[in-house]
């Protein structure tokens, strides 16, 4: 199937909401009949296949972003395909233009996370109908390679994100014989694509280092800043915590798996515990494979697991800790960090990623070299009393206080764009 140009012949309603502005104060017929001027000024709608095997409700950086991206596209007139597994329930904060919705099948370890049946003819019949000017793979599993596969036959231009270091989990999960076939995999994966989308420089980096050669761009993430906000701080859910005027509440949000390194968190509290006089509590948000194990660590300790939270329960429990405390060494960016600095929490984590990008050391958090769990635990020891980890805490939120979704769906955009233009 031969693609259009998507810059070819454009009709008003074709422009962008970002350009509204510019047809309505200006001669509209004149400008439809220049051409040069319309190319320079507005870049028509993109018919967009996006494709991926998580996708809110479920509770992960991937899903979460991804669901502010495709809103933004959305905004600016895009329309979207979106393939994706069943769910048991629906997502109510995005209505795409076309679903296309393929059988689902639990991970391993993860029973409240799926991957998506490549059931080929049903996806290529959904882009057939649909005639995207791109198609953009979130995730590079079997629903993933399917659709490659779909959209290459059909000479469709092919974009692709990367947002979990899948080669790096191996050494979490015994699985080190793994290691080398995934990252042949990932490599041939990408390299397959027209442009692979990135959360961050370091990751394009670690790509280039694993010998994908396609071009890749910075896709960066922001945080609503009115959903996590100190206002939402909680007294009473505090006092359920056990948690007085003096007691400082160290707090971590994510999946319990191995590769987030929760055991290290819990293991520097409880040398807190022996340690120090201060009074503490550790609140564990999230849920996962290694919950028992993480249970029975903190069994004797000061910890509070929630489970998984989400809305405004997910807010306030932010809102209502002291400080946010993050080990995981396994990231391509880390929205959580965001979530926490928004909320007004400063940060203990490893010098990359999301961190390395946003804390500015003992200005809003404390930031350690990767690997050095020793200085990571001697962080979380030393920590300050409760007015000074306020102050730091109202530091952080300003520091990211313009880090909003704008900016990162610009970048998507663009890269959209580019993947689009480029010859399949």
């Amino acid at each position: 199937m031969e693609q259009a140009s998507v810059f070819g012949h454009l009709k008003q309603q074709d422009f962008p909401e970002s350009f509204k502005f510019y047809i309505k104060n200006k001669n509209a017929q004149h400008i439809q009949h220049d051409q040069r001027v319309l190319n320079e000024l507005v870049r028509p709608r993109l018919r967009i296949a996006i494709v991926t095997e998580t996708w809110p409700p479920e509770i992960n950086g991937v899903a979460l972003s991804l669901l502010q991206l495709c809103k933004g596209l959305q905004r600016q007139g895009h329309k979207i395909l979106l393939i994706r597994p069943q769910q048991k329930q629906a997502c109510s904060h995005f209505v795409p233009n076309k679903e296309c919705l393929v059988l689902a099948q639990s991970i391993p370890r993860y029973p409240s996370l799926k991957f998506g049946w490549p059931q080929y003819l049903k996806v290529s019949g959904a882009i057939d109908e649909f005639i995207p000017d791109v198609v953009h793979i979130v995730t590079e599993g079997p629903l993933g390679l399917a659709a490659l596969q779909a959209a290459k036959s059909k000479n469709i231009p092919v974009s692709s994100g990367f947002h979990s270091a899948f080669q790096d989990f191996s050494r979490f999960f015994d699985l080190a014989f793994l290691m080398k076939p995934v990252q042949h995999y990932l490599r041939w994966f990408h390299n397959n694509t027209q442009l692979t989308c990135v959360p961050s420089q370091n990751t394009a980096q670690s790509l280039q280092d694993l010998g994908v050669l396609c071009p890749m761009a910075v896709v960066g993430r922001g945080v609503d800043v009115d959903c996590f906000n100190p206002k939402h701080y909680s007294a009473p859910l505090r006092q359920r915590w056990g948690a007085d005027e003096q007691t400082a509440v160290l707090l971590y949000v994510g999946r319990l798996s191995p590769e987030k390194e929760v055991n290290l968190i819990v293991n520097a509290f409880a040398a807190m515990q022996k340690n120090s006089t201060k009074k503490a509590v550790l609140v564990i948000v999230g849920d996962g494979p290694e919950r028992e194990k993480l249970q029975r660590l903190g069994q004797s300790l000061r910890v509070i697991f929630t489970g998984s939270l989400s809305g405004a329960k997910l807010s306030e429990a932010y809102a209502s800790a002291d400080a946010f405390v993050f080990a995981s060494q396994v990231e391509t960016f880390g929205n959580v960090v965001l979530e926490a600095m928004a909320s007004g929490l400063p940060v203990v984590a490893y010098d990359y990623a999301c961190a390395q990008q946003h804390v500015r050391h003992l200005r809003s958090g404390w930031l350690c070299a990767l690997g050095d769990a020793a200085a990571f635990i001697g962080f979380m020891q030393r920590l300050p009393d409760r007015p000074t980890l306020k102050q730091m805490g109202l530091n952080a939120r300003s520091d990211i206080q313009d880090v909003g979704w704008r900016h990162p769906v610009q970048q998507f955009e663009q890269a959209l764009y580019s993947a689009a233009q480029a010859k399949t």
